[in-house]
Parts: C-alpha cells; structure tokens; sequence
C-alpha cells in the first residue's frame, strides 16, 4: 500500500493500537487478539479525532507494512540487536553511549516482535538523528520477518545460545534464525558488530562485513553485575567507538547506566545482598550467572520452553550446584522435581515465600535468576 498520504510532510506520526490513547490526528490501529477485537472500538476511535484507522483482518499486517514506510521515509542509520542473552542489556548500553553525540530513538523496554518492532519504528520522529531496534525471535523466520520491516543498515548479535529450543527445535535452528540478521545485513551491502571471540558468529556471519571487537573485561565503576557483562560492554564501546563517540565519554555513559527491570542488579537489603537477574533465563545465560556468582546462596526458577531438552538442562544446572558444593539452595518449579536436586524444591514462588517467611534468610550474598514466568521478584521483599 502506498502510504504517502499518510506521512507526507508529517514530523512525526502518532500510532496507538489503545483505543483509549487516540487523540486528534492519530493512527489507530484495531487489531484483533484472543481475548479482544480492537474494531469494536473503530468508531469511537473516530470520534475521538483519529486521522486513519487501520482495521480488519489485516490489520496487523498493514501496521507492518506502515512500519516500513515511514522507517523509508526516514532513512536514518538503524542498528538491529539480537541474541540469546544480553540483547536489552547490549540496547540499553549503545543508546547511553550514542545519546552523547546524537538524537537517538531506541526500543523502549522489550517492544523486540512482530507488533513492537513496527509501533517502536513509528516512534521514531524526523527529529531523531539515529535509531537502535531491539529483536527477539522464538521461532524460525521471527527474525527475517522483522528485519524486512525495519532494514537496518547494521546489526548486532550479542551470543547465540540454548533458549527457545521447543520453538527453535534445536541449537542449530536458533544460529539459523539469528542470522538471518546477517542475511539481511549481507543482501543488503549492511555490516554488523561481531564478537570475533565466538566463533558461531564468525561461522554465521561468513563474508558479511565486520566491525570486531573481543569480549574483554568489565571495566571498574559500572553498576552492572557479573562478568558476562563485559562482553556487552565491550560491543557498545565498539559501536560507540564506529559512530565517532570518544571512549571516554562512552565510559562515562556506561559507568552511569543503572540496570533495572531485574536485570544484573545489585540490591542491597538490610538483611541480604541480592544479585537479581530474574527477568529471564535459559540454559546459557543460567550457566554464566552460576559461574560468575561469588556468593554461595541460590534461588533459581526454572527455564521454561526447552521442549525435549527440559530434563537435560535443569539436571545440567543442579550438576553444576553440586560441583559449586553451594551452602544454600532453593529451587522453584516442578522442572526441577525431576532431577537429581538434593534440594528443596518449590512448585511456585507462593510456596517459596512461605518458606522464606518460616525460615528467613540473613547475611547471605544471594543469585536471584529463573525464567520471568517464575515471578522471582516476588520473592525480594522478603530477602
């Protein structure tokens, strides 16, 4: 569809898919959910003084392909980031660093699919000089279907690991459905930032073009937590450095970032101190937050959609807090009832909290880290 009439001469469009948000001369978009239909509420969007309403079965797709159009119009650099672990850490430490030097629109919390991809690329205003779209992808084609929306100019995979592997079905189908970043980036006379430590990524990344840097270490003074972090770290600087932001004043948008959204946070409680990382987990990023932990004090949820892999992996995860002879160790989800776990082991994060209610924990350094669905940040309050 030609959109021209739509964001010619605009300096900024004004897209809701919230009935509630239309405002005079907004785009309101009725899409159609499993518990909702956005075209029952068309008209009133009307009245509201919405300017277009894109409705019908379509709806969804025409979002898109808008989308798409005004990130044409634009035409401003955009940098995709994807991977297994750390792709918001990595989006969040590029734009600190980027926002010295320009007028940056990034991904605002996880808006990474089909639907937050498109409304994060009609944010964007002609008063932006950059753009950073985070990508998330579970199955394989997420994320060809949201690069052909937003045709970055470069990429950014952060790691490919063990995550997703019931939709992905294996470790190979996530590298696949991760480069398809690449694939865009190289059709597209794109190049990407590449950790030329990881060889998955150089075997992906084949001929593309490469802006390199290694994984290095954690510079002092940052509010991040854990050694895995470096790595992130060090691809801001890297595209910091690519863009013209000098490494001191990266450094300093770095070592100013705070962390939040239980993401490697450290929370110091009047009884415990707690590493919390429990917005999300799968069998990588749970063996790297193991290994970097230096306190002795565990509560882990379980890793959810692994499919066939599930009893592998969390028997993997209990084998390596056996070999850490860890002083503490409470477990949350039936995932776990199934392993060799000499442990307690909790069907749900209510269970857990009355436990830790009867039986409080004090002067511990503890690892907070499950799955989202696990709830873990309930449990802060009491530690």
């Amino acid at each position: 569809m030609d959109w021209s009439f739509l964001i010619r001469n605009k300096s900024a469009l004004n897209v809701t898919t919230d009935s509630r948000k239309v405002t005079s001369g907004s785009v309101f978009v009725a899409l159609k959910g499993e518990h909702f239909d956005g075209n029952d509420f068309a008209e009133q969007a009307k009245q509201q003084g919405a300017e277009y309403i894109i409705s019908g079965e379509n709806a969804l797709a025409e979002l898109q392909d808008l989308a798409r159009a005004w990130r044409r119009e634009l035409g401003l650099p955009l940098l995709a980031i994807t991977g297994t672990n750390g792709k918001t850490t990595t989006k969040e430490l590029c734009a600190a660093v980027l926002k010295t030097k320009y007028k940056l629109y990034y991904t605002q919390g996880n808006l990474n699919n089909h639907l937050g991809v498109p409304l994060t690329l009609l944010s964007i205003t002609r008063a932006h000089e950059m753009a950073i779209v985070e990508m998330g992808a579970s199955h394989p084609g997420d994320i060809k279907e949201l690069v052909d929306i937003a045709e970055p100019n470069c990429g950014l995979i952060t790691n490919v690991g063990k995550a997703h592997l019931q939709g992905f079905g294996s470790f190979e189908g996530v590298q696949r459905t991760k480069a398809e970043l690449y694939d865009f980036l190289r059709a597209h006379n794109g190049f990407c930032f590449r950790n030329t430590d990881n060889p998955y990524l150089a075997k992906m990344a084949g001929e593309l073009k490469t802006i390199g840097y290694t994984t290095g270490t954690m510079p002092e003074g940052t509010h991040l937590v854990g050694g895995y972090n470096a790595e992130n770290v060090s691809a801001a600087l890297c595209v910091g450095e690519y863009f013209g932001v000098s490494k001191e004043d990266a450094l300093a948008a770095i070592r100013a970032y705070v962390p939040s959204n239980n993401r490697s946070q450290l929370l110091q409680t009047d009884r415990n101190t707690v590493v919390v990382d429990a917005y999300n987990a799968n069998p990588t990023s749970m063996s790297a937050a193991i290994n970097a932990f230096r306190g002795n004090c565990y509560i882990l949820g379980a890793m959810r959609e692994l499919g066939e892999y599930e009893h592998l992996e969390h028997q993997n995860i209990v084998n390596m807090l056996l070999e850490r002879k860890a002083d503490t160790v409470l477990l949350v989800g039936e995932e776990y009832r199934r392993t060799t776990a000499p442990y307690p082991v909790f069907d749900n994060v209510e269970a857990l909290c009355e436990h830790l209610r009867q039986h409080p924990l004090a002067g511990q350094t503890i690892l907070l880290k499950g799955s989202r669905s696990n709830q873990l940040e309930n449990v802060i309050p009491l530690l």
